[in-house]
């Protein structure tokens, strides 16, 4: 369970920069607030998170390969997930997985 102010303090960011971003996402249909103001994935919020973190994960971990330092492969890995399609990111998986 997680409100805005938690995200704001865990990501060091302000509590007026994350509920902007949390009302685009409630209405995107992403997620949902309770009375309590806890913040909840909807199905398809869940759907595209996890694709954006199996994404995040496999950048991380092929850039690290790659012999780039941790911290500068994770924050580079959060650029990458955000811009690169579906589609090449399948064909970069599928190259990845038959080396």
């Amino acid at each position: 369970m997680v409100r805005s102010v938690d995200v704001a303090q865990c990501m060091e960011v302000s509590k007026p920069r994350v509920c902007h971003a949390v009302g685009v996402l409630r209405e995107g249909g992403f997620l949902t607030m309770d009375e309590e103001h806890y913040l909840h994935l909807t199905d398809i919020g869940r759907e595209v998170a996890e694709k954006i973190y199996e994404c995040h994960c496999f950048f991380t971990e092929q850039l690290i390969a790659a012999d780039v330092d941790p911290k500068i492969a994770e924050a580079d890995a959060c650029w990458l997930e955000h811009v690169i399609s579906s589609e090449s990111f399948e064909r970069l998986k599928e190259a990845a997985e038959q080396q």
